[in-house]
């Protein structure tokens, strides 16, 4: 994989030639518009294949498949234009393989919520080796609040990918109750009837295990956290199912504030298989223009947790999206507006704006004007900063990583996954 950063004159067919690849598969892999519009400083991927077949008559993903060794799902990870689908034309090339060294292996888990597009939820489950259907919650007498996950479970097992239940203190309203926490957490009759709707489900449902989301839990209330947890792995480890749960992004254990205090690494390491570190969020709706997860904070969160938590437990959380912020910043007023990396390039090409990199926070950014006279400032990810936080991986030693989320499209993400790791 090579990612190259567009320059001042260049063109689609320009760099496809200077490459010596295809460039309409260039321009599929990375989303191109139909006029090949590029922006100034925008990331483009580029594989090189390695192996090639051109599509006989009467041949299916799974012949090619059996033919050459491989998996439909490897297929499907090296073509991006099947969309996770099984059409496929005669004289079309499809890549059995691409030259260049992965750093290994890897899991990757993502989150999405029942309304994404199926067509986008196709083409992204080949990459996964997880999806947690985003989220089952707790009603306000502990009882388990249902999700319209059928849809999600049927795309996932059809593409090999494994299906994980999500269970957080998210309201019906949709905001994380610290009240329900509280009451799950230190009364035995609510818990006792949660746990028994939990393992219903996920046995009815077939899960292969359950990813625990508590956040803004009160500090005093962080042993009984670990508690529950383990309760619930010792219960699922019996019936063949593991058990996940989200950490806020610490740098110490004394950390204060709310969406910290609740979440001690240590013990909620000993209590579960693995953890999703939440490294993302540091630009948010609220607050000023920054990076989603510039890489410094990140890599502050990951150098504490590994001190306390066996890195092989450890998913690193990615961002699959970014931000637009109205300036002049004023806060408690400006309220950003949530983007996908692929909206920022529109963004950009529309209003011919050459896309900055900061180097500090490994992130892109630029401003523009829109017609009312606003400025704009939007930070984003794209290849450069999607390979440099997954390389974490490798580095550390983790298990995997975490997308939150899929509801956006952006191909870049994935083929920069599929580049680096083989995915478990």
């Amino acid at each position: 994989m090579t990612i190259h950063v567009v320059r001042a004159g260049e063109t689609l067919p320009s760099i496809a030639e200077h490459y010596g690849v295809d460039p309409a598969r260039l321009a599929s892999d990375n989303s191109v518009p139909p006029d090949g519009a590029l922006a100034v400083g925008q990331t483009l991927v580029i594989r090189f294949p390695r192996v090639v077949h051109a599509v006989q008559s009467g041949e299916t993903l799974t012949t090619i498949a059996g033919r050459y060794s491989t998996t439909v799902r490897a297929l499907w990870r090296n073509n991006f234009f099947l969309g996770g689908g099984s059409q496929i034309d005669p004289g079309q090339a499809l890549v059995i393989s691409y030259f260049g060294e992965k750093l290994g292996t890897a899991a990757a888990n993502g989150y999405a919520y029942p309304h994404i597009s199926p067509a986008l939820l196709n083409e992204t489950l080949p990459y996964l080796t997880y999806l947690a259907p985003f989220t089952y919650g707790i009603t306000a007498e502990g009882n388990l609040l249902p999700l319209a996950d059928d849809l999600l479970l049927a795309a996932a097992r059809e593409r090999g990918t494994k299906p994980v239940m999500h269970l957080s203190t998210l309201t019906e309203e949709g905001s994380f109750d610290t009240q329900r926490a509280t009451m799950v957490l230190t009364e035995r009759s609510p818990q006792d009837r949660l746990v028994e709707q939990i393992l219903q489900t996920l046995l009815y449902r077939g899960y292969a295990g359950l990813d625990v989301d508590f956040e803004y839990i009160p500090g005093d209330l962080a042993s009984a956290y670990a508690a529950f947890l383990d309760r619930l792995r010792r219960l699922l480890h019996a019936r063949g199912l593991f058990l996940w749960a989200a950490l806020a992004p610490k740098t110490s254990a004394s950390q204060r504030g709310l969406l910290y205090e609740g979440h001690d690494y240590a013990a909620v390491a000993a209590a579960t298989d693995g953890v999703l570190l939440m490294t993302y969020e540091w630009g948010y709706t609220y607050g000023p223009p920054m990076a989603v997860a510039p890489l410094p904070n990140v890599r502050a969160v990951l150098d504490y947790a590994v001190t306390v938590i066996p890195p092989e437990k450890i998913f690193l959380g990615v961002p699959n999206y970014g931000y637009d912020w109205p300036l002049p910043f004023r806060q408690g007023v400006t309220r950003a507006r949530s983007i996908s990396n692929q909206e920022a390039i529109r963004i950009a090409i529309a209003h011919r704006i050459a896309i900055q990199f900061d180097e500090t926070a490994v992130s892109p950014f630029f401003h523009y004007t829109a017609q009312d006279g606003t400025v704009h400032e939007v930070w984003f990810e794209d290849a450069r900063s999607m390979e440099a936080k997954l390389r974490l991986i490798a580095e550390y030693g983790f298990q995997g990583c975490g997308f939150w989320n899929l509801m956006r499209p952006f191909s870049q993400t994935w083929l920069t996954l599929d580049s680096l790791y083989d995915v478990d």
